[in-house]
């Protein structure tokens, strides 16, 4: 399967378009009217720049949502559980590998 690669943006074009569709949201008579002509002049899609505003929304408060620095934390967490259980699951292991050796040092004196 050919997947097509998308454009990756700087931060800097990502900051500048959101700071376009905010200042210029009065000048149009939706924020989604707005975003849809200042996209092309990004080069996006305006689903993008939708994706953008509203991640700096959350970001700042502007809207309800999980922040990037939450989610990157409850990403962080997960990765951490997910190692502990693995450390979890090899000590229960070599613990119960351990007791059956020892149940079968003490039957063979």
């Amino acid at each position: 399967m050919n997947k097509k690669s998308t454009p990756k943006y700087s931060p800097e074009v990502r900051e500048r378009a959101v700071r376009m569709v905010l200042e210029h949201r009065n000048e149009y008579p939706s924020q989604w009217a707005a975003i849809e002509s200042i996209a092309p002049k990004i080069g996006c899609v305006a689903q993008t720049l939708h994706d953008w505003v509203k991640k700096h929304e959350t970001d700042t408060g502007l809207r309800d949502g999980i922040t990037s620095d939450e989610r990157e934390r409850i990403k962080s967490l997960e990765r951490e559980v997910k190692e502990l259980r693995r450390a979890n699951e090899i000590l229960r292991l070599a613990s119960a590998f351990f007791a059956q050796a020892e149940l079968d040092r003490k039957l063979k004196s």
